[in-house]
């Protein structure tokens, strides 16, 4: 692949999957990535949605260069989506 990645600050906390989830661009075509709660309080600490928001914001760059890791790798989930842990 390549293709540019960028990764728009749009990241959101979602209920039902537990995770923030944040998009990266590909080529003009999004693909979804997320982080668990699970995962996040391991990394960071803390037990709620908004430190763990505060977390990946403060930590974006590792956490986009990660991401774009796993894109280039093509380590999609069978939904399209790229898991970090």
């Amino acid at each position: 692949m390549n293709q540019a990645i960028l990764f728009p600050d749009r990241e959101e906390w979602d209920d039902g999957r537990q995770s923030i989830c944040f998009p990266a661009l590909v080529g003009g075509f999004q693909v979804n990535c997320a982080l668990t709660g699970e995962a996040l309080a391991y990394r960071f600490g803390g037990d709620t949605p908004e430190y763990w928001l505060e977390s990946f914001r403060q930590h974006r760059w590792d956490l986009e260069e990660e991401a774009e890791k796993a894109i280039r790798e093509q380590q999609e989930d069978d939904q399209g989506w790229i898991w970090l842990s």
